[in-house]
């Protein structure tokens, strides 16, 4: 990701209400906070782009390099969903960091109110491991969310995968 990609990032926030999940951007300074932490050390994030090269989403991992374990996380703008694309680039981040990126564990969680991003995860090649009961706080209330691990000796996923540059 680059700080170019703050109008896009914008967009993509915008796009649906259901991108509140991934964090607070609602205006250009925002975006670009955003991408700030997006760079920041021990993270790493993936662009996704779309025909017309404009970042349409994001697939990223918060190293733990002492334990070589990463947290996998990811977005697509609406208009890019459904296409396959979103089970793609997560799955070629998570090739990516169970080899060059050093892990050797990738976990994922997403909120139970979101099956989507659980076909996602299986799609990438991660395994369901449990819910975690009350693990986030919306809004207020405390929300179940169901877990995920990728492992080195675990069967590579037979979703298509893309370029990494």
């Amino acid at each position: 990701m680059r700080a170019s990609d703050a109008p896009a990032v914008l967009d993509a926030f915008a796009s649906s209400s259901d991108m509140a999940r991934q964090g607070a951007v609602t205006t250009a300074a925002e975006a670009s906070a955003y991408l700030t932490r997006c760079t920041s050390p021990g993270s790493r994030v993936f662009a996704v782009t779309g025909e017309d090269d404009v970042l349409c989403g994001a697939v990223g991992i918060n190293l733990d390099e002492e334990n070589r374990t990463g947290w996998v996380w990811y977005w697509m703008h609406a208009r890019h969903r459904g296409k396959g694309w979103t089970a793609a680039a997560v799955a070629t981040v998570a090739d990516w960091a169970l080899a060059e990126g050093g892990c050797e564990r990738l976990e994922l969680g997403h909120r139970v109110d979101n099956p989507a991003s659980g076909r996602v995860a299986v799609a990438a090649g991660f395994v369901p491991e449990g819910r975690e009961r009350g693990k986030f706080l919306i809004d207020g209330e405390r929300v179940d969310v169901l877990t995920y691990g990728r492992i080195l000796t675990d069967p590579a996923p037979v979703t298509p995968r893309l370029a990494l540059s």
